[in-house]
């Protein structure tokens, strides 16, 4: 029973999505009550999944042995990037609603319920040619969500970030045709046994075939050079689906991650992709900050601190130890709900007239929407008492690096900086004539979904340590990865 529901998560929305389609195209509140009721469930099967994620497992289409079989695997790992996907998804797909996002274009339930099913295949897949397929549904559903409601601005947007991403998909699969040509192989536990057994003359082809993934690993997360898509998508896209995308960069992390510790961290391929990532890392970083201070516009600001915590994320993991990874999944956690909620404030702000940081005024719900906006800010420049101080310690615990050190302390004073001075712009500033604020509806349920969000900081600050603990029995097992090799094979299988 329980190996049959590990592929729940991915038919569920995906048949749903096509009800929808099929039956629900011209009604929008039955489209509502398809995609609550839907992400409602998934939220719970996710979260149910997590808790029992401790042993890794396996769910395998036609039973098929590797590498001709369809697996799908569930450990530590892909259970916290499911639940964490839940909890993510219910209250923005509720924020949607309530401010009336959902009803500006069409197709927007079914479109975020293949989101679901693309994120949720991307974290269970056991084959990496599948994380290719996963990757083009995300695609395909991601670019219907950017694009959702429409404009000229949001069109260019979405067709910048359709073509980088493309690009991005022709590497890889360059990068599975080199890497099944020099193994026979695209099942990762497969990969993780035969790649330290490579013959001297495939050692140069499989260089090439890591570098190529990490490099679309990078475009997924956002690493520099390939981060110029980030602040123009998340910009210009819808607010809910911006926090969403929230956890899109989360895909390019848990990649690398994933694939770095089971496979690349051995034989010709040891150590290369730390070393690739560490300065790369660290100038995302820098360049996230220096975004952050110089935009002008809010949405703009909060993508480039999105930018800035992947860097942070990729500093982590590029440490290459159980206390860096450790690191790395507690801030990839904070980071995520972070940015999810500084998109929606943006988003209750934007609609009231206050995206320009040069020109703000008074606004409908200043008081609450102010005290929301504070709250993040902390969480997401790293001060205390929050869960961004907690994170930024874990990951400088575990890195012995002045350079690092450095980075991450200017980085963080600079996205403070930035994040005050547009709180001052939007709340603070005096008004010489003190103008009336621009009337709104008051929209409780958009309210509630954001913080919901920011009470889920406030739960990762609180149980900091049970849940560190947890992380680091995690990144041991991804640092260890016996289990999970021995959980895709099939009983008798050699």
């Amino acid at each position: 029973m329980m190996g049959n529901l590990i592929i729940a998560p991915v038919v569920l929305p995906a048949v749903l999505g096509g009800l929808i389609v099929l039956a629900a195209r011209g009604n929008l509140r039955l489209q509502r009550a398809i995609g609550l009721c839907g992400t409602l469930a998934f939220t719970l099967l996710t979260l149910w999944l997590l808790l029992h994620s401790d042993q890794p497992q396996a769910y395998r289409l036609g039973n098929w042995p590797a590498p001709f079989g369809i697996v799908l695997m569930l450990d530590r790992l892909s259970g916290l990037m499911l639940g964490l996907l839940g909890a993510l998804a219910l209250p923005v797909l509720v924020y949607a609603i309530a401010t009336g996002w959902d009803a500006r274009g069409r197709h927007f339930h079914a479109l975020f319920l293949f989101q679901l099913m693309g994120l949720s295949g991307a974290f269970l897949t056991g084959d990496a040619f599948n994380l290719f397929v996963f990757f083009e549904v995300l695609l395909i559903a991601s670019y219907g969500l950017m694009v959702h409601g429409g404009g000229d601005a949001r069109l260019r947007a979405g067709l910048h970030y359709v073509v980088t991403n493309l690009v991005g998909s022709t590497l890889f699969l360059f990068a599975l045709a080199t890497i099944y040509a020099v193994t026979g192989t695209l099942n990762m536990a497969d990969l993780a046994q035969k790649w330290p057994l490579l013959p001297a003359g495939d050692q140069a082809l499989a260089r090439v075939a890591a570098g190529l993934l990490l490099l679309v690993f990078a475009v997924k997360g956002a690493l520099v050079p390939l981060q110029f898509w980030l602040p123009g998508t998340y910009a210009n896209a819808p607010g809910p689906v911006a926090a969403l995308f929230a956890i899109m960069t989360k895909v390019g992390a848990y990649a690398a991650l994933r694939m770095g510790t089971l496979v690349f961290d051995q034989g010709a391929t040891a150590g290369m992709w730390n070393a690739l990532l560490w300065p790369a890392a660290l100038v995302t970083l820098a360049l996230g900050a220096l975004g952050a201070l110089g935009a002008r516009s809010l949405p703009r600001l909060i993508a480039f601190t999105a930018i800035g915590s992947m860097g942070t994320v990729f500093v982590a993991l590029s440490a290459g130890t159980v206390q860096g990874t450790t690191a790395a999944l507690y801030y990839m956690i904070h980071s995520t709900l972070a940015g999810a909620v500084l998109f929606l404030i943006a988003d209750l702000i934007v609609a009231r007239d206050g995206n320009d940081l040069r020109q703000a005024r008074p606004i409908a719900q200043g008081g609450l929407i102010a005290a929301m906006f504070m709250a993040a800010a902390i969480a997401m420049a790293g001060l205390p008492p929050l869960s961004g101080f907690l994170g930024k310690l874990l990951v400088l615990n575990a890195l012995m690096s002045p350079m690092a050190w450095a980075t991450i302390l200017i980085a963080s004073f600079l996205t403070l900086l930035a994040l005050a001075r547009a709180g001052s712009a939007l709340f603070w500033k005096p008004y010489a004539s003190n103008p009336p604020a621009t009337p709104h509806a008051t929209q409780p349920m958009a309210f509630v979904a954001t913080g919901t969000l920011l009470a889920g900081l406030v739960a990762l600050t609180l149980f900091a340590g049970p849940l560190t603990t947890w992380l680091g029995e995690t990144a041991q097992a991804l640092h260890a990865p016996a289990a999970y090799i021995a959980a895709n094979q099939l009983p008798g299988a050699s």
